[in-house]
């Protein structure tokens, strides 16, 4: 039976459709919900492959600010673009519309450039008729045998780049003798792999290692007992991972996996030197990051490069010091700053010019961390000495004289500034002249003049500086009455003063450091500088400060103080002498706390808590609950400390707006599954 015709009248609106379809096709990146790459499937421009669960994408990218593409695998349920592998970190495309990543004739996955030469290859040995990639949910690349995909010829998740997946190995091959690293970007537009590296110990022992140019080690986990790392002690309790340490006559290496399957988390080797772990939060749509090591950014080894100076309480970490500038501003401003720095005028011994040129000087630099690789010079005896061994040799950089005469030749890497360290000492760094002030004396009436006005120079600085300390102590001495009364605005200044240049630090967590110091009225206060929060304005800072020095109870570390200058936020707080409660109950020479002195302990911080959660104005979630953030007076009376740092919300516990901070403390289980916070969360 012959079909009817179909209407003239709809012919041309199909045809129409057609069009119309075809036209949002091409202007849609082509993304198959097939996972896999066979012989007659290939991927190229903006064709994608993605897993079966949505979870992963495989197809080209270009990082930001950068034209370059590389085929990559990122998140496909992550609003920010983040990529988890990268295949050609070292080769990237100009144009990927004519690159190409398919299986070549011998079965290995294969990238082909614009110009069809093979840049990257799965490179493994072979014996299949055919052969298949597959995408797989858990972020894997996986190249299988056509015929029995269970047996895995090659896998992205042997073979990472900066970040470890969970179900990732990251270990030796001790038969090949391969070393699985995390190694972290050249920049934050050149995937090519960096500076910093994280490793398995390759000697055979459980730890890990992060290490500088692979040759320095400045970071290690600890060996693995079993349970948790010995120097990572927050895996002790409510650890969001679990690990497993597999060692064999073939491998030794450490997987691990996510308690929950809702949370999307990541470990990665960063551009800052540092090994993080980040978990993504729907509700603020962005990576939140829950720990780090080392913990002080300036315990990475040579973060600035030779010639620049790490400070941890600079606008910046990095700086070049005197008398240097960035290598490449770009590459500074990209985070790489492996170049470091270059001097700004040659040195008077490497210099083409008449030898009336004046001679090299040196620029004191105090409380550094001095660089390693130092010359010991036993025989030059005092400081002047010290510096004309160094004038003599070209090569020579910097020296210091501390009950010793040390030299530096070549690069000075590794530097500190305002560093504590039993290695801080003045470094005397060469320079050429014109770099320094002219310190040779005028002649004649020059000289006379000058000597003239000494005198009475003299004079008024003393009368000046007399007025200037009587206002300042007036001004401290206010400071330390209005304690009694309200939150006091202290000056940098003068928190310097009280905790002598932040010499004696109690402590430290995710929110930053704490140091001692007193009033001038001889009262002990706990200074807080806060580090690495995201920076607020000058308003909303004061109001977030001061609906937190408005709450008080007995069992609550009462808030004194605040400084708020340029990017500088300190916290002032009255002193605790006992310390912390874990301080009291782990150190092996702290005293043995009663039955009911802990009781006492336990119901101080319940009541604590309550307060907060129930009784103050704004309800105060403190999301950070252990024994290192509960303080113990004299009587061993307990206080809650770092309330409201971590977040304040209304009295309708809506969803989180922004992130959470801080050392990993107790959270509920609960708060994983929903993201939601309550009095019952923490």
């Amino acid at each position: 039976m012959a079909l009817p015709k179909t209407p003239s009248l709809f012919r041309p609106l199909s045809f129409s459709l057609l069009l119309f379809i075809l036209f949002l096709a091409l202007q849609t990146p082509l993304s198959f919900s097939s996972a896999t790459i066979s012989a007659n499937f290939s991927i190229s421009g903006d064709r994608q492959l993605t897993s079966k669960g949505d979870n992963f994408v495989l197809g080209f990218f270009s990082p930001p600010n950068s034209t370059n593409y590389y085929i990559g695998i990122w998140y496909k349920k992550v609003s920010q673009p983040t990529s988890v592998w990268v295949a050609n970190r070292e080769t990237p495309v100009s144009d990927h519309t004519k690159s190409e990543l398919k299986l070549s004739d011998d079965g290995n996955l294969v990238l082909l450039n614009e110009s069809k030469a093979q840049i990257w290859s799965t490179n493994a040995s072979i014996s299949a008729s055919y052969t298949v990639a597959v995408l797989q949910d858990s972020g894997n690349l996986a190249l299988t045998d056509g015929s029995n995909s269970s047996k895995i010829l090659w896998q992205s998740i042997d073979n990472p780049t900066n970040t470890w997946l969970p179900g990732g190995k990251l270990g030796l091959n001790k038969v090949t003798k391969q070393n699985q690293r995390l190694i972290s970007w050249k920049s934050s537009a050149d995937p090519a792999p960096g500076i910093f590296s994280l490793e398995l110990d390759p000697n055979g022992t459980s730890q890990y290692f992060i290490q500088w140019n692979k040759s320095v080690s400045y970071w290690t986990s600890g060996t693995w007992n079993g349970h948790i790392f010995s120097e990572v002690p927050e895996m002790h309790e409510n650890y969001n991972y679990d690990f497993t340490y597999v060692n064999n006559r073939d491998e030794s290496y450490f997987t691990y996996s996510v308690k929950y399957d809702s949370v999307i988390s990541r470990f990665i080797m960063d551009l800052s030197g540092q090994i993080k772990q980040l978990t993504w939060m729907e509700d603020s749509q962005e990576w939140i990051l829950f720990w780090s090591q080392p913990s002080a950014q300036c315990e990475v080894y040579s973060l600035c490069g030779p010639f620049g100076s790490c400070n941890e309480n600079g606008q910046t970490f990095c700086k070049c010091v005197k008398g240097f500038a960035e290598r490449n501003q770009t590459e500074w401003d990209l985070q790489d700053r492996t170049g470091g720095c270059v001097r700004n005028s040659p040195l008077q011994c490497s210099s083409n010019s008449s030898a009336n040129v004046e001679k090299d000087r040196f620029y004191p630099m105090e409380g550094m961390r001095l660089p390693e690789n130092a010359q010991n010079q036993p025989d030059v005896g005092s400081a002047e000495d010290c510096a004309s061994t160094c004038l003599k040799n070209c090569s020579c950089t910097a020296y210091s004289f501390g009950g010793g005469c040390s030299v530096w030749y070549g690069d000075l890497i590794n530097l500190q500034e305002q560093y504590n360290g039993s290695d801080a000492g003045t470094l005397y760094l060469r320079l050429a002249a014109s770099e320094l002030p002219d310190s040779t004396s005028k002649k004649g009436t020059v000289a006379g003049a000058i000597a003239g006005a000494v005198g009475g120079l003299a004079v008024c600085v003393v009368i000046v500086w007399v007025v200037i300390w009587r206002r300042r102590k007036r001004r401290m001495i206010h400071a330390a009455k209005a304690v009694g009364r309200t939150l006091v605005p202290f000056r940098y200044s003068d928190l310097q003063h009280f905790t002598k240049n932040f010499s004696e630090k109690l402590g430290g967590g995710g929110f930053g450091s704490v140091f001692k110091g007193f009033l001038p009225d001889s009262t002990a206060i706990a200074v807080k500088r806060l580090e690495g929060l995201r920076l607020h304005g000058e308003k909303q800072f004061r109001t977030e400060v001061s609906t937190i020095g408005t709450v008080q109870h007995v069992n609550l570390v009462r808030l004194l103080g605040f400084c708020s200058e340029g990017a500088r936020r300190l916290l002032v707080y009255e002193f605790m002498p006992k310390g912390s409660l874990d301080a009291q109950l782990f150190q092996n020479n702290s005293m043995v706390l009663d039955w009911n002195t802990r009781y006492q302990i336990a119901l101080g911080i319940a009541r604590g808590l309550a307060y907060l959660h129930e009784k103050c104005r704004d309800c105060i979630i403190h999301c950070d609950v252990k024994p290192e953030n509960i303080l113990l007076d004299a009587s061993f009376v307990p206080k809650v400390s770092d309330f409201g740092l971590a977040k304040l919300v209304g009295r309708d516990f809506s969803r989180v707006l922004t992130t959470m901070r801080g050392t990993r403390g107790y959270l509920t289980i609960s708060y994983f599954f929903s993201f939601f916070f309550s009095i019952h969360s923490c």
